[in-house]
């Protein structure tokens, strides 16, 4: 096995899908702390359908480049599901369910109505359940991936204390005068950037997994906010690093497969967490 691995390594596609894809479980598990003690576990849900819509009429107009639509739509989906979510008459997940319905039932529709090939139920099962075109990233695709990760760990980095307190506490920051709005804001156009690099990773149904199992996972063992963050940033890309290699090896479905690895690591860290409280 191990040969038939360094063989698999020795393609520049394969290095490429592994770097991409532990680049988008470090992105991704950095914020599903802030989300999930937020109570917007599903925000990625919802931005992962709405980014499925965007991805159909990108489709359908045969652009070539399809994250220049997909990207700017979903980060317009996630400002706007903040505004509405704070909206007494639309509370957040009901906002949430709204946009990640519609957007997935329009999302269909356009693909049947405009169906550009024969296979389109090939083509809407490998949008919502991940792609193998994760296999077949040029080195383009790559860089912009990479640069989008960094941006996302610089603003983390930069902002941490403000994330921090706009989490935990949003009246109490507003109240010492901290810009939570402005740092919602942020939160949501990171959150969609973060959404649609996962889209061909793992599929716009399973996103939400690369968010809320790292975070819930780390809560399991760990008390404060840094050390849930590191422990889940480790538990994703260990993870994700260990989803690719049995897909690469074995064949099975990309996105499944991390998703699976990531329910399993859950169960033992569940399972850890009640060995050391005694419960």
């Amino acid at each position: 096995m191990l040969d038939t691995l360094i063989n698999y390594l020795a393609h520049p596609f394969v290095r490429y899908a592994i770097i991409v894809g532990v680049l988008i479980a470090l992105c991704s598990s950095l914020l599903g702390v802030t989300l999930v003690l937020k109570r917007y576990s599903f925000i990625g849900d919802g931005l992962s359908h709405v980014a499925f819509g965007a991805l159909s009429i990108a489709s359908v107009v045969k652009l070539t480049n399809k994250m220049t639509l997909v990207l700017p739509i979903t980060i317009i989906a996630a400002i706007l599901l903040l505004r509405t979510g704070r909206n007494a008459k639309i509370k957040g997940d009901a906002a949430i369910a709204m946009i990640s319905v519609g957007a997935l039932a329009f999302g269909y529709l356009i693909m049947n109505i405009f169906a550009s090939g024969a296979n389109l139920s090939g083509d809407v099962c490998s949008t919502l359940f991940g792609s193998l075109s994760i296999l077949t990233l040029t080195k383009g695709e790559v860089i912009l991936c990479a640069v989008l990760s960094i941006l996302v760990v610089v603003i983390f980095v930069v902002f941490y204390n403000k994330i921090f307190a706009v989490t935990f506490d949003e009246n109490f920051s507003k109240a010492t005068g901290v810009k939570a709005d402005m740092y919602n804001l942020l939160l949501a156009v990171v959150i969609a950037i973060i959404i649609v690099l996962a889209l061909n990773l793992v599929g716009s149904l399973l996103i939400s997994a690369l968010v809320i199992f790292p975070a819930i996972s780390a809560m399991r063992l760990f008390k404060s906010f840094k050390a849930v963050t590191l422990f889940s940033v480790v538990f994703s890309v260990v993870c994700a690093f260990i989803g690719l290699l049995i897909a690469i090896l074995a064949g099975p479905p990309v996105g499944a497969t991390i998703v699976a690895v990531d329910v399993v690591a859950f169960g033992a860290c569940c399972l850890i967490g009640a060995l050391i409280n005694g419960r």
